[in-house]
């Protein structure tokens, strides 16, 4: 099994325990989000800077670093780090060894999830396995144009909406129109050009702004 996809299923739980699939069983989703080869392209001793932004209601706005680190070693045993945020919005996830797809995306989901948990509570387990299930059976893949360092690039971007259908949703308030959007490039070190999260304003007795998360890639210009 992939060594991201293993290290997502025990850090993120999305299942009890590691199962071993054949390449075959995933969908065209999940092998862009968690089995392609992300890393393929990245040399050892290299830092990819990401610039992640929330925007919401005043108090929960925010700008902030991610940061990867590539360390060492041939690729199937270099150590891929993160620094996910920094301050009271930072956190920690055990280093990957050798992975080959980029472990951005795991903080990224887990940083997600937990704000998630934050806001309506219930079990952790169950965002991610919904999160993991749309990205099986209910997710739309398309080729898109993308700009990196003013050239243009192309990627694919995967969409899932995780609670649309989920006979909870009424529970999840505004959270249940919530879309997930993986924007991937095999053009950009990394393999990861932005993830971006898109929840619609509430309307009624408390009303609630709209909130977009998102991750992107640096491309070193300020």
């Amino acid at each position: 099994m992939n060594k991201l996809l293993a290290s997502l299923a025990v850090a993120l739980a999305f299942t009890a325990a590691p199962v071993v699939f054949a390449a075959d069983e995933y969908s065209a989703a999940e092998h862009r989000v968690f089995v392609d080869q992300h890393m393929a392209n990245v040399p050892k001793a290299t830092t990819i800077d990401y610039h992640y932004a929330q925007t919401g209601a005043p108090a929960d706005s925010f700008e902030d670093l991610v940061r990867l680190k590539v360390g060492e070693g041939a690729a199937d045993k270099r150590t891929l780090a993160v620094e996910f945020l920094t301050g009271a919005h930072k956190i920690e996830l055990p280093s990957v060894e050798g992975g080959s797809g980029n472990p951005v995306i795991l903080y990224f989901l887990e940083y997600d999830i937990r704000n998630m948990h934050d806001r309506l509570g219930g079990q952790q387990a169950y965002f991610r396995k919904r999160i993991r299930l749309a990205l099986a059976d209910a997710a739309t893949v398309k080729p898109v144009k993308l700009s990196y360092k003013g050239k243009a690039i192309d990627g694919n971007e995967v969409t899932i909406e995780p609670y649309a259908n989920d006979s909870l949703k009424e529970r999840f308030g505004q959270f249940a129109g919530k879309v997930y959007v993986f924007t991937l490039s095999n053009s950009v070190p990394g393999g990861v050009y932005e993830i971006r999260t898109s929840t619609p304003a509430a309307a009624g007795g408390a009303p609630s702004p709209a909130i977009t998360t998102m991750i992107r890639i640096s491309d070193g210009k300020s």
